[in-house]
């Protein structure tokens, strides 16, 4: 509310229209934009997946159906005929009849992820420049970083998953409905699928030519999977994204791309074998930490099973990028990223807070690869 002090009307920087009511009110609006502004921007991977938001509740289901078979019908014979494999089969099974498999996906909503900070009176006083959209800017993007790099740890574990979505064992990423994880390196232990050429040495960086022929297995390997051509995307830290611009410059060649697929000028690569070539800082690496915000006691989906705990936990020391395709993931809302702000009497300032409640999940294994070179 406005304050008269003995007929001397003061302007409110934070009033709506100088009108009565909340003197902060232009404030907060500020606060919120420059924080979703943020979070969109500095947010890879929200957009390129499966998002459901729900209005109350701990977990969501995304129901999961397998394919039909289609068979050759014999005339006059019955479409409920059943076949018995020998004498001793007394249930057979059905003739022309499909055994559609259904299941569903659980993904639970973890605890409220918050980033805040706090503004002193004096020290906003003293500060010789504006300091509350510097903080609002950092609050948004510490939340789009933990987003992101969780839906990318939850690629990873559906790529190194030994199971699918139906609960059937995987195996050399040859199972139908199982995820992959591509290996680069000369040697490999058995479980991975392996480039034929350009390999390098184990414990080598992967070169350009490496990367490309990986990305092409990798199409290869959703092609044979009846994965979506459309909505591919291979996310790369910045020095395996630059190979593929400067050492290995046929992805960019206009012999071989005639429509421009990027430039040396540019720095960048749109698409190697169908698939978006992005760039991202959050594509994990190093050893296995029980002490990162992945692997917090407040996450409630443990992606990696047993290997991990929530979305942490797990090595990443041979990961060099990631494949996948939008309907791999899936992120259940509770909560969407939501600022507040208040002034405390007490404490003489004022607290700038952004939270959001989600949870992700892996949807569709064979969706999902992993690019590595063994260590």
């Amino acid at each position: 509310m406005a304050i008269n002090y003995d007929g001397v009307q003061p302007s409110r920087l934070g009033a709506l229209n100088a009108a009565g009511g909340d003197p902060d009110a232009l404030f907060l609006k500020v606060f919120s934009g420059e924080v979703l502004t943020t979070f969109q921007e500095n947010n890879v991977m929200m957009p390129l997946h499966r998002v459901r938001t729900i209005s109350s509740g701990k977990t969501a289901q995304f129901p999961v159906t397998g394919v039909a078979a289609a068979k050759y019908h014999t005339p006059g014979e019955s479409l409920f005929t059943q076949e018995f494999a020998d004498a001793s089969d007394t249930t057979g099974t059905n003739k022309y009849l499909s055994q559609v498999k259904h299941n569903e996906r659980t993904i639970a909503i973890d605890g409220v992820l918050t980033a805040s900070a706090f503004l002193s009176d004096i020290d906003e006083a003293k500060n010789h420049y504006e300091v509350r959209s510097i903080y609002s800017t950092e609050i948004g993007r510490q939340l789009a970083y933990v987003a992101d790099r969780n839906l990318i740890r939850t690629v990873i574990a559906g790529a190194r998953s030994t199971t699918d979505r139906f609960g059937d064992t995987t195996a050399d990423g040859t199972s139908t409905y199982g995820g992959a994880v591509i290996n680069m390196g000369t040697t490999d232990g058995g479980g991975n699928e392996v480039i034929t050429s350009t390999k390098v040495a184990d414990g080598a960086e992967a070169t350009g030519a490496t990367l490309i022929s990986g990305l092409f297995l990798a199409a290869e390997l959703m092609d044979t999977k009846n994965v979506p051509d459309v909505g591919r995307y291979c996310l790369l830290p910045p020095a395996e994204y630059y190979k593929l611009v400067n050492e290995n410059q046929d992805a960019i060649n206009r012999d071989f791309n005639p429509e421009g697929n990027g430039s040396i000028a540019a720095g960048n690569i749109l698409s190697v074998a169908g698939i978006q070539i992005l760039k991202s800082n959050h594509v994990p690496s190093g050893a296995a930490s029980a002490s990162e915000i992945h692997a917090s006691a407040s996450v409630n989906n443990d992606v990696f099973g047993s290997g991990g705990v929530g979305y942490g936990n797990a090595s990443f020391s041979e990961t060099k990028g990631v494949i996948f395709q939008t309907e791999a993931v899936g992120t259940v809302k509770l909560m969407d990223l939501a600022m507040e702000q208040e002034y405390f009497m007490e404490r003489l300032g004022t607290l700038l807070m952004a939270k959001y409640a989600m949870g992700h999940g892996v949807l569709r294994e064979e969706a999902c690869m992993e690019l590595i070179v063994t260590a």
